[in-house]
């Protein structure tokens, strides 16, 4: 069974253990992340499942398991006592095999691709939309 440690990250400090940071503020609390931002925790650990904590923590945030323990009225923030609850009742009743566990973040992966690509391909719509509605005024602008 593998260990990991959850910490709020500094500014400029710098990992060498694996790790990854998951963001503490916002309504996207739960959210991680592989660069770091200045209201995040990182999670570090020594062995090579990494990986599987990381769609692990997506997963717990796509289900909202971290939103019951927003706190806040303006700007909503998780505290690291609350995420560290989270993330190990996770960790320590998942009932799956390993090759289950894979299998799903194969999956989850497979879905953030996707989603990604959908919304570069929704933003080269955007451009291209502004990119008509332009030329349509220009065309029309020798008229009017």
């Amino acid at each position: 069974m593998s260990t990991y440690e959850i910490k709020t990250h500094r500014s400029g400090r710098t990992y060498n253990l694996p790790h990854f940071f998951i963001l503490s503020k916002g309504l996207n609390s739960g959210k991680p992340m592989n660069k770091p931002c200045p209201n995040c925790f990182v999670i570090t650990t020594h062995s090579e499942e990494i990986q599987t904590f990381f769609y692990m923590c997506l997963s717990l945030k796509i289900g909202r398991y971290f939103e019951y323990y927003l706190k806040g009225s303006v700007i909503p923030s998780i505290t690291i006592n609350d995420c560290s609850k989270v993330l190990k009742n996770a960790y320590f009743n998942r009932t799956n095999n390993a090759e289950t566990i894979q299998k799903h973040i194969q999956i989850i992966s497979q879905i953030q691709k996707r989603e990604e690509n959908l919304k570069q391909n929704l933003e080269a719509i955007k451009k291209l939309k502004v990119a008509f509605i332009h030329s349509c005024f220009r065309d029309n602008n020798k008229r009017l």
